[in-house]
């Protein structure tokens, strides 16, 4: 994410970058304590689409996780360098409704917090499956 927001240039773009930021700012502002507190060691970014290579071939990607999770912490749980990415256009093409975009950029940041935490994609399926049971 931007340190500061971008200055209005009328550039529609650059206000649709804005519009996106404010919605992963949004979103973690919305991680639940405890978890919110242990993300100090989480650099949160915002791409507007992946670098080559990190996208697996026939898949979009929307956010990735980048680090060490905290279940891997040495023993003297020293912090690691770590960043969750979230990426701008994927979200743009795939949820073109502004509510359901923001939904989406919520899934995503609370998905790559969940890595953070240590839990795997497939575990995130299993827990989704569960929340939709109920």
């Amino acid at each position: 994410m931007r340190d500061q927001p971008l200055p209005a240039t009328g550039d529609p773009e650059d206000e649709r970058r804005q519009e996106f930021d404010d919605l992963v700012a949004n979103a973690i502002a919305d991680v639940p304590s405890p978890f919110a507190e242990r993300l100090d060691s989480v650099a949160f970014v915002v791409e507007d689409e992946p670098l080559p290579g990190q996208q697996p071939p026939g898949q979009l990607l929307f956010g990735l996780y980048e680090g060490v999770p905290r279940t891997a912490w040495g023993a003297d749980g020293a912090p690691l360098s770590n960043r969750i990415t979230i990426f701008r256009r994927t979200h743009e093409l795939a949820f073109p409704n502004p509510e359901r975009r923001a939904e989406a950029v919520r899934a995503t940041v609370f998905h790559e917090v969940a890595h953070h935490f240590g839990i795997d994609d497939e575990r995130l399926i299993e827990l989704e499956a569960q929340r939709r049971r109920r």
